[in-house]
């Protein structure tokens, strides 16, 4: 009995501490309108290049994603401090 509440506690706890998964957003969409896959769409796309070269071949065309959005900014940070940036004083 107590190893199973010793499980237990491990199992709940672990869980607690684990990372919220979330879904994937892509800003690329394809519509497909081949035989097999006609009406299905597919919004895992990261450029319009990536999706045509899906496409290209079983039917179908590229939208963009209406509710993509960014799950962190993407723009590369600069340094947090360089000796342009600091400001001198005269010591």
């Amino acid at each position: 009995m107590k190893t199973l509440i010793l499980v237990m506690g491990v199992f709940f706890f672990a869980v607690g501490i684990g990372a919220r998964a979330e879904a994937q957003n892509y800003p690329w969409c394809a519509q497909y309108s081949g035989r097999a896959l006609g009406g299905a769409m597919n919004c895992g796309f990261v450029s319009f290049a990536q999706c045509m070269a899906t496409v290209s071949g079983i039917g179908g065309f590229c939208v963009q994603n209406n509710t993509y959005r960014p799950l962190y900014n993407r723009a590369p940070s600069r340094p947090h401090s360089s000796t342009r940036d600091r400001q001198r004083y005269p010591y």
